[in-house]
């Protein structure tokens, strides 16, 4: 068995740790056959993968068998930041090993300390991804990791740099779009949505990271959220 170390866990605030949880509790209504979600933003530093480890985490830590797919090939940040590290020593193996058939996905996937989270991550970023995702490998990567788990949650590219969302949106059951206020235009965001619309991946809701605490006159410590009721 593969196990995974996560060195760092970093503690959210009470603000935060809650509006993720708002958004865990939102897909419950979704329905069943929600379980390939996208996580995507219309362009870089708006949170996604953020967004992504930490909703992860908490349907894990929940007691829901959930996996975090990392497919951002181009420019992963998910092993560094949260210091990933193999358990045992060995080397750390991930999507592109998958996708290039260098192994079997059953012998790829991390196990966590969360009895219910495991992980793919990514290890070795590729220069030009698009036919990975384009084969039918990656859509049978999906579909396998459906029928083990209740969530799969894919941390993508942002929409605006390659097309690489458009193609796993349209292998996915929905997505959720991270949007970083202030920083991108309404113009911005509708443009993503009609992407995602143009791919045939329904979007479940929108999460406005960074949010201004107009009380505090501050931003939250960490992160603050407020999501879009997700579409049933």
């Amino acid at each position: 068995m593969n196990r995974l170390v996560i060195n760092k866990m970093p503690m959210l605030s009470y603000s935060t740790e809650e509006a993720v949880n708002r958004l865990r509790v939102n897909l419950n209504f979704l329905g069943k056959d929600i379980r390939k979600i996208m996580i995507i933003s219309s362009t870089e530093n708006e949170g996604k993968s953020f967004v992504a480890f930490h909703l992860w985490r908490q349907i894990a830590q929940s007691g829901t068998p959930a996996i975090l797919l990392d497919a951002d090939l181009r420019k992963s940040v998910m092993r560094e930041k949260y210091q990933m590290e193999a358990a045992d020593g060995k080397e750390l193996f991930g999507t592109s090993h998958v996708l290039a058939k260098d192994m079997a996905l059953k012998d790829a996937i991390w196990h966590t300390d969360m009895e219910k989270g495991d992980i793919l991550p990514n290890i070795e970023n590729v220069i030009n991804p698009a036919m990975l995702f384009e084969g039918q490998c990656f859509h049978r990567l999906l579909d396998e990791m459906a029928e083990q788990y209740r969530y799969v949650l894919v941390d993508v590219p942002p929409l605006d740099l390659v097309s690489d969302g458009e193609r796993i949106g349209f292998m996915c059951d929905g997505a959720i779009l991270v949007t970083a206020s202030g920083r991108v235009s309404r113009r911005m965001v509708r443009n993503s949505m009609r992407q995602l619309e143009r791919a045939g991946c329904p979007l479940l809701g929108i999460v406005l990271n960074r949010v201004e605490d107009k009380k505090k006159q501050n931003y939250y410590k960490n992160y603050g959220y407020h999501e879009k009721q997700p579409r049933t």
